[in-house]
């Protein structure tokens, strides 16, 4: 066993070898925090399947917008086949016929065999329009 033992020489210390293991443990809790904080917050590159889900029906006073697109890309404003070019006409109706109340709620039925830019330009539209609050349906498994 080694000992820093005192040496004759006063005005000189030995350099100290030990590392201080304190600050260390703090610093690894402190990281450790953060990892446990924003690891449920990178889940966006986990691949899902849309249409099919498990969840219960949403609870609602108002009658919700339906908008659908087919396995062909036709659109669906409730049951009637409109353009891709009138929608945000028809959109507009919706909002300025909400007078000032919050907008409805719109549900998204697309088919799982659609192009996902098809979607999205849709959900684009609904965006522009103000129609803010939408619910993509699935099929219930």
């Amino acid at each position: 066993m080694a000992m820093n033992l005192p040496s004759g020489r006063r005005g000189r210390r030995a350099p100290m070898a030990d590392i201080n293991v304190t600050p260390l443990v703090d610093v690894m809790l402190v990281l450790l925090i953060i990892f446990m904080v924003t690891a449920p917050l990178l889940t966006a590159g986990v691949p899902v399947n849309l249409p099919d889900a498990r969840a219960k029906a949403l609870d609602q006073d108002a009658e919700p917008v339906q908008l659908s697109l087919d396995r062909q890309g036709k659109l669906f404003l409730g049951e009637d086949e409109i353009t891709e070019a009138a929608l945000p006409g028809r959109l507009e109706a919706i909002v300025t016929g909400a007078a000032g109340a919050q907008p409805p709620q719109v549900y998204l039925r697309a088919d799982r065999a659609l192009d996902y830019g098809r979607v999205m330009r849709v959900m684009g539209e609904l965006n522009r329009a103000g129609l803010n609050r939408v619910a993509l349906v699935s099929v219930e498994d």
